[in-house]
C-alpha cells in the first residue's frame, strides 16, 4: 500500500493505493486499467475558515466556481442588500458577492483563496 496526496479542483484528497505484484494476473480483464482505491479515502483537512461562530438564516452561495480573492465582511459586522460581502475571482475577473438583504454576518466559511464550486455556501446572514 502507498499513501498519495491529490489535489482534484482545488480539494485535496489523501488516498492510499494498493499496489499488485509484477505477475500477478486479474480473472476479470474488466478490471485490468482501473485503479485499486482503498474503502478509506478520507478528504484532507479543508483550510480553515476566516471565521465561523455558527450558521445563519440566510445562505449566501457561489453562482459559479472560482477562487476567494477577499474577504470584506466578517462575522458581526452589519450589512445591507447589495453590498459586498466578498470578491471571487472568476475566469480572471474580480466578481463581488452581494448580501441578497439586509442582516448581520453569521458565518464566513471560506478562507481567501481558497477554490469554491457554484452553489457553495460562503457566508450566511441572519436578520437584524
Amino acid at each position: 500500500m502507498k499513501s498519495y496526496t491529490i489535489t482534484v479542483n482545488g480539494n485535496v484528497y489523501d488516498v492510499t493505493v494498493e499496489e499488485k505484484a509484477a505477475g500477478s494476473s486479474t480473472s476479470n480483464l474488466s478490471k485490468v486499467n482501473q485503479p485499486v482505491v482503498s474503502k478509506s479515502v478520507q478528504p484532507a483537512q479543508p483550510s480553515k475558515p476566516v471565521s465561523s461562530s455558527g450558521e445563519g438564516d440566510i445562505a449566501i452561495d457561489a453562482k459559479a466556481s472560482g477562487k476567494v480573492f477577499k474577504i470584506e465582511k466578517n462575522v458581526g459586522d452589519k450589512v445591507k442588500k447589495g453590498e459586498t460581502v466578498l470578491i471571487l475571482e472568476i475566469m480572471k475577473m474580480e466578481t463581488p458577492v452581494v448580501a441578497p438583504q439586509d442582516g448581520v454576518v453569521a458565518s464566513v466559511n471560506v478562507a481567501v483563496g481558497d477554490q469554491v464550486e457554484a452553489g457553495k455556501v460562503l457566508v450566511t446572514l441572519n436578520e437584524e
